[in-house]
């Protein structure tokens, strides 16, 4: 067997040699050609469009004037200083950045919604664009009050949870494929390594359909999410909000949260201030949460550039709760109280986590744009993990291995440059995007706890007699993943007449990747190729507000295991490949209702997969291939004057379509659900009131799905429905905002997603809460 490492580029053994300050050059050359060739668009601009020269004749001396020219003189000169003094002055930044928010503002109470030039690498309309792109807007999520990505998600078509790590990471399926760790959460368009993404520095969140990765690399196939940061304004305004929420009568909690922004002087520099905190029990019968998040932010805003800077810092503790079981007989949840928890007190999760995004977008002019942005995010845990090993349903006896990690350490480092604009070929428009990004993530474990600790009864259990695990297991510590990954793409949209466009587009990625375990380290993954991946795609407008599109995409993930599985997996194994085909219609109607029907076929090889041994181990295997075919509907916008709604259907049939193990051949994919739907409906009486009253409330509903990757048992169907209320009026001509909300109106008993048999998530009960928010 031929050995190699990997350190900081340099790859020692048959493979080439590079050190790593190539691939930086590869970074610097793209910002240099995209400069050059801006430079050189406004060069030849300003060759063929000279400004106007206009030459004044001399003046001409003047003569001595009469004492009644004088007089007359004065006299209309003081009625000219008059008319200026009494015209009105030009509004500032302002003012001008006050009216532009109230008028949006009527858009916002609509659900109207536009996606970010982030996720898509452009400002292109989404009717202008080739894969479908669904925005859950500001609005919706200050209405929902939604606590996680998860929740946040439930308004998306085709979207499910999965495995969660007892509540510690966003884990969402999209089309059928996706888990926690996977790359697939942004902020701003670039990667994320922290447990939880969502939190109130966030105003609006997308999730780009299908594989990405010309636009954004290594990915799962079912798409990335995009979550958008609140940006800094121009002008003075603030908010207060205090929240108290109740899970039940003793089970209660309160948040706080500041958020105030304005100019900072006038010429074009905003700062913004988000500070929150929260402290609430934990629904089941032990646990608490809580959270703290200081997120300030400095914009400028330029006639032709623009500059963000963005840091959160964030501290956090909460149950790290693994949840319930189901019987392997019955197929039937285990008979305790949905709030009785099957581990101990001290099972938590606490940590910190720092996320610092820099970007600077310039015009060169009406037709071209450059974009540059780094970010950095970091995030260190240590949980206790106590876990379950085997449960007699019978005598209720429950065996468990006291387990924990010490000293979690994630990060991602993120650079990308593209530049975007338009050019005419012949009588043809040109929209292109063209870039390059590079990343270096980083995965590790440093101490991995693994202790045998006595049975307890599950029917009669007596908690609190044994304490957190201390044995640190060698074997299993220093879990090691880390990815280097460097990019070039492009990406033209070729409009062939006004109402016809073709789009093609090409990635050229190199990656490298190592991962393995163990004190001293074993090596189990040691990865380096590149590929390039093609897109293609065409769109066809019915007519300004009616587009159809048709998309083909392919996506690429390396296969890399911490754990062992026999053989190193290294460039023998082929990586995870994705190829969608993918047709549909949007629409956006009068700027008011928009949405996607779309249709795709998705079909990924190489697929890693998980099965649970008759030990209850967690055992790797590598399946031929997996397939998703769905259709998917989207639909968010206003109906009339006073109905809002955001809703969503997705049809997912998602299976194992070939396997060297029999055992998942022809299974449907874990945690995947056949149908999901969701309605949410608000009502705004607008000045029919003294204030202004909105009521909203709905439902999603989330079909059967496979609890394991064998299908022995299915998590059950489920309906829950949220309402809120809002009711905004005047104290004093201060602004006050009371908002009513309760999740979970009926209290539902719900599963969400599975591991397996033994690590069953069970969904929140239900929360009612009341806050009041002071403007100013």
């Amino acid at each position: 067997m031929k050995v190699r490492a990997s350190v900081d580029g340099l790859r020692i053994g048959s493979h080439r040699h590079r050190a790593g300050g190539s691939r930086a050059g590869l970074l610097v050359g793209v910002v240099v050609l995209l400069t050059e060739f801006s430079s050189h668009t406004t060069s030849a601009q300003a060759q063929s469009a000279l400004p106007p020269v206009t030459v004044e004749a001399p003046a001409q001396r003047s003569r001595p004037a009469r004492a009644s020219e004088q007089s007359s003189r004065r006299m209309q000169a003081a009625r000219r200083q008059a008319a200026r003094n009494s015209a009105p002055t030009p509004p500032t930044l302002s003012e001008r950045a006050a009216a532009d928010a109230a008028a949006q503002q009527a858009a916002k109470l609509g659900y109207r919604a536009m996606p970010s030039a982030t996720t898509l690498r452009s400002g292109a309309s989404p009717l202008d664009t080739s894969q479908a792109v669904n925005v859950v807007p500001e609005q919706v999520l200050k209405d929902q009050l939604p606590r996680n990505i998860d929740d946040a998600l439930i308004n998306v078509s085709g979207v499910t949870q999965t495995n969660t790590l007892a509540g510690s990471q966003d884990a969402v399926i999209r089309r059928g494929f996706g888990d926690n760790r996977d790359g697939s959460i942004m902020r701003n368009g670039m990667p994320l390594v922290q447990g939880r993404s969502f939190n109130p520095a966030v105003e609006s969140v997308e999730v780009l359909k299908g594989p990405a990765s010309l636009l954004y690399g290594i990915m799962d196939p079912g798409g990335i999410v995009n979550t958008i940061s609140k940006r800094p304004e121009l002008y003075q305004h603030g908010s207060v909000t205090l929240l108290g929420s109740a899970f039940s009568a003793s089970k209660t909690g309160a948040d706080g949260l500041l958020d105030v922004t304005g100019p900072i002087g006038d010429q074009g520099l905003a700062y913004r201030f988000i500070g929150y905190g929260v402290s609430e029990d934990y629904w089941r019968n032990f646990g608490r949460h809580r959270e703290m998040l200081v997120a300030p932010s400095l914009a400028w805003y330029g006639r032709d550039t623009t500059v963000q800077l963005n840091y959160e810092h964030r501290e956090f503790i909460y149950p790290f709760d693994r949840g319930t079981a189901f019987n392997p007989v019955t197929k039937a949840p285990l008979a305790v109280p949905a709030t009785r928890r099957l581990d101990e007190p001290f099972n938590n999760t606490w940590g910190t986590s720092d996320l610092i995004q820099a970007s600077v977008e310039h015009r060169f002019n009406q037709d071209w744009k450059l974009y540059a942005g780094y970010s950095y995010n970091t995030e260190t845990f240590s949980a206790n993990q106590l876990r379950i090993t085997g449960i007699d349903f019978t005598t209720g006896r429950e065996t468990r291995s006291n387990d924990g990690t010490q000293g979690s350490l994630s990060n991602v480092s993120y650079g990308t440059s593209y530049i975007s604009g338009g050019f005419w070929l012949g009588n043809m428009r040109n929209e292109l995007v063209f870039g390059g990004d590079g990343q270096y993530r980083t995965i590790y474990r440093d101490s991995l706890i693994r202790q045998a600790t006595p049975a307890i009864n599950i029917y009669n259990p007596v908690y609190g007699l044994i304490g957190p695990g201390t044995t640190v297991s060698n074997s299993d510590s220093a879990q090691t993943d880390k990815l280097g990954q460097w990019s070039l793409f492009v990406q033209d949209t070729l409009h062939l007449t006004e109402r016809f466009a073709l789009v093609g587009g090409a990635r050229y990625m190199d990656y490298d990747q190592i991962a393995g375990r163990g004190k001293p380290f074993v090596t189990n993954t040691n990865v380096s190729q590149d590929k390039v991946l093609p897109l293609g795609g065409a769109i066809f407008k019915l007519t300004d507000q009616v587009s159809l599109y048709a998309s083909y995409t392919q996506s690429l993930k390396p296969n890399s295991t911490i754990a062992p599985i026999g053989v190193v997996i290294d460039s023998n194994v082929a990586p995870e490949e994705g190829v969608s085909y993918e047709t549909g219609v949007k629409f956006d109607l009068n700027k008011r209702i928009s949405g996607t029907l779309a249709l795709y076929d998705l079909d990924k090889k190489n697929v890693q997969t998980t099965k649970t041994n008759s030990a209850g181990i967690v055992e790797l295997h590598t399946v031929g291939r997996a397939r998703s075919r769905g259709v998917e509907l989207d639909v968010t916008g206003r109906l009339t004057d006073n109905w809002a709604l955001i809703g969503s259907y997705g049809y997912t049939d998602a299976r194992v379509t070939a396997s060297e193990d029999p055992t998942l051949l022809g299974r449907k994919l874990q945690n995947v659900a056949l149908n999901t739907a969701s309605l949410y409906l608000v009502y705004d009486f607008g000045t029919a009131l003294p204030g202004q009253l909105r009521l909203g409330g709905g439902a999603r509903y989330v079909g059967d799905r496979p609890g394991d990757s064998t299908n022995n048992f299915f998590l059950p169907s489920y309906v829950v429905a949220d309402i809120f209320a809002t009711y905004e009026t005047r104290y004093q001509n201060t602004p006050v905002i009371y908002q009513f909300n309760v999740k979970n109106l009926f209290d539902t008993v719900y599963y969400p997603s599975a591991v397996n048999n033994l690590n069953v998530a069970i969904g929140d009960a239900r929360r009612v809460s009341l806050s009041a928010t002071v403007k100013f």
